[in-house]
This record gives C-alpha cells, structure tokens and sequence, in this order.
C-alpha cells in the first residue's frame, strides 16, 4: 500500500469518526461498528418503547477508575446517609446521598516503591492496584470489603481511616455478610471465614469442595437466625452456626450431570435469599430451590439457570437467568407469573425493586424500568454512554425511591424514580 492511500483511507477514517460524534451517518457507516458481527448489532440495537416517565439523574460524580474489564461484584452501599463506593485500584469514597458532596476519600492502592516518600511516589503514580473486588457492607459504624490479595477491611464511616485489615485464605469476590458482632467472608478457596467485627480477629473457619472446574464467582454468606448461610461451588447450601462454625446441615441442591466437566458446573455464585423461614437458591446450572431454614428441606424446584442475585418484593421472586431473561415468580410455589426477553443477551444486572418497579442495567450502560405486576418496559436512561466499556456491572442499589448506579468506569450517579 501506498503512502497516499494508507493517507486517503486514514483521512476517510478521521472524516467518519467525526461524523459519527456528531450522529450525521447511518450506522452501516460507522467504523465503530465495523467489528460487530450481526447478532451483536442486533442485541446492541434497542427496539423503542412506550416510555411512561423519564428518570430524573440528580447527581453524579466519579469513583476512581472503577473496576475497568475486570470481574467484579463491587457494589456502592447506602447507609448512615452516605453513598460509599470504591475502584478496584483502591480509591474508597463516601459521598453524602443528598447532594453528593464527596465527604471523605481513601486510597488503599500501595505506594511503596524502592524506599521513595509516599507522596512523591502519589505525584507520579497510581501505586499497584489492592485488587478490591468484594463488597460493600456497612455495619457498626464501619464499612467492610475484600480483596483479589486476601484482604478483609474495615473502614470508619465518618473519618475513612481504616480500622482493621485482616488475612484470609483465598481472593474475596463477594461482599461480606456482617451481623452480630461477626464478619462472614466467603472466599475463592472454598472456605468461609468468620471474624470479630471490632478487630478483625479469626474465629472459626468452614472449608467446602471446590471442584476442579468452576465459575469466576463466589456466593457471598446471609446471616440469619443466628446462622451463616451460603451456597458453594460443589451446588451445596451449607448453614453454619455463627456463633462456633459447627455446621448446622448440607443440602445438595444442583447435582453434577454432563460427559465434561464444562458441562457439571453447578456453581451457586448468587446470594442466597432467607425470607419467612425460607432460604430461596439459584444454581449455575438450571436450579432454583426453596429451602426450609430449619431443616434443610427442598420445598419446590424449578428450571432457571442464573450467577446473578435473585431479589424479592413482597410475594414476588425477581431472577435475571444466564440469558439476561427477566422472571417474575411467586415466592411461595415457583410459580412463572411474568418474563420478559426483549433486553436477551444485555449481560443485565440482578433486578432491583424500586416504587412499582425492577430496575436492571446492562452492557452497554443503559438501565430499564420494568413494571413490578406485568414485565413491561416502562422506562430506560442511557447512563453509561451506550459504551460496552462502561456497562453498569452491579445492580443499582435502593434508598426509598432513589436509585445509585455504577458503572465500569467508575461513574456514579442518584436517580430518582417517580
């Protein structure tokens, strides 16, 4: 090729990315799109709606870098009238969940490096990344979240300074569960940890099967009646009582089946849901179970194959399956009382109730609105740009009729829902 042509085509280039900022071409057009094969155009493509109201952003701000491509499950928290959130490199914020005044801001990235002052290492450099991934949770005054390193942390609410780090086995993928003066951490490794809330102080330990195939997830704990509750790798519930680790009972709930070990996943990576006695579980591999609490009792079954944190509003079940299909069950039988399909292959969010709503997000940074009773599509906000970089990974968190979403990039916003 010529130095003209290569010339010519990389001004035509530059000509059409132009065009394509200021929306002036069809997409066949579009170079950004050049590398979309058609069913990816097709899902990317979001057919019209009958939009009953428009979502309202109040504030946005930005935390970090956010988690950029990496896995995480590294949701914000609302509590002691303070959004907190945080960026996988280790930059920890708490805004106030009015206005979103940032009110204090730390970073646990590490600025070691060959003896130089932390400050003049800060000047010039990021630090190398504390991998934070699981969390938040906030409890006692304090926040607490994981690392990919092994890491257990807990934060002041009102100061940011850390309080405790801890030491455990394993990388922390999932948010700990904190009650009774007790912090449960499920880990990559297949053990749970529990530990004191004030010091961070290992109490008891329980190890579960991890099998040599598994998915990049981990379920995180539900303390309840005096119980730590967590599904495992192996398609287990596995209750474990808080207050010395003695396992309580095991309940199998998605069996191994298939000639490859791709296909005998039976990961549970989603939170397990405890309600009136009930422990509600969702398996990778098509098994949705009603548990009973106390016994350890299947109570019904049905086919739905999800990773992502089933939700519940009064007698609804919410489940978002591997396809990004939208279920409405009743809680009480399984029974299907809605789906919705048409955001299939959005890579969505759990479901989070808001008002007479479900909100989900999805890869591309929009979030829908869906009508709690029927399924529709009622509402949607382009919050990530329309940019598969900058998805909204996490379902948004609730506060009354406020949501806080955030994205990959590490932007954060509150959004009202009428």
């Amino acid at each position: 090729m010529t130095l003209s042509k290569f010339l010519s085509r990389g001004a035509l280039l530059i000509v059409l990315l132009n065009l394509t900022a200021c929306s002036m071409i069809p997409t066949w057009m579009d170079p950004t799109t050049w590398f979309e094969d058609e069913e990816e155009a097709e899902v990317r493509v979001l057919k019209p709606i009958n939009a009953q109201f428009q979502p309202e952003v109040v504030w946005d701000e930005t935390v970090g870098d956010g988690v950029e491509s990496y896995f995480s499950r590294l949701t914000p928290v609302v509590a002691y009238d303070k959004v907190f959130a945080a960026s996988r490199q280790g930059v920890v914020k708490a805004f106030d969940k009015v206005s979103g005044n940032e009110i204090w801001k730390t970073d646990l990235a590490d600025y070691r490096d060959e003896g130089m002052l932390s400050s003049v290492t800060q000047f010039w450099s990021d630090g190398v990344s504390a991998r934070l991934s699981g969390g938040i949770t906030a409890a006692y005054q304090r926040i607490y979240f994981g690392s990919e390193n092994g890491l257990v942390f807990a934060i002041d609410v009102d100061s940011g300074k850390v309080v405790w780090q801890s030491k455990v086995k394993g990388e922390v993928l999932a948010a700990p569960a904190v009650n009774e003066g007790v912090v449960v951490v499920n880990t990559a490794a297949g053990i749970m940890h529990a530990l004191d809330a004030e010091t961070g102080e290992e109490r008891w330990i329980y190890e579960s099967e991890v099998p040599a195939l598994s998915l990049r997830g981990v379920a995180p704990a539900t303390i309840a009646n005096g119980a730590a509750i967590a599904g495992t790798a192996s398609g287990k519930v596995a209750v474990v009582r808080l207050e010395n680790g003695q396992v309580l009972w095991e309940q199998t709930v998605a069996a191994p089946s298939g000639a490859t070990e791709l296909e005998r996943i039976v990961d549970i990576d989603s939170e397990t849901i405890v309600f009136g006695g009930i422990v509600y579980v969702v398996s990778y591999n098509g098994t949705l179970a009603a548990v009973e609490l106390r016994s350890g009792r299947v109570l019904w079954k049905r086919e739905y194959r999800s990773y992502r944190r089933m939700t519940i509003d009064g007698n609804n079940l919410f489940v978002v399956d591997d396809k990004s299909q939208v279920y409405a069950l009743d809680r009480r039988n399984g029974i299907e009382r809605w789906s919705q399909s048409a955001l299939r292959d959005r890579e969505l969010t759990s479901a989070a109730p808001v008002s007479g709503y479900v909100v989900v997000g999805d890869k591309y940074g929009f979030l829908h609105w869906l009508d709690k009773s029927t399924g529709d599509l009622v509402a949607r906000l382009n919050f990530g740009g329309d940019d598969e970089d900058n998805s909204v990974y996490v379902e948004p968190v609730v506060d009354g009729n406020t949501l806080y979403a955030i994205t990959r990039e590490g932007d954060i916003a509150a959004i009202t829902t009428p």
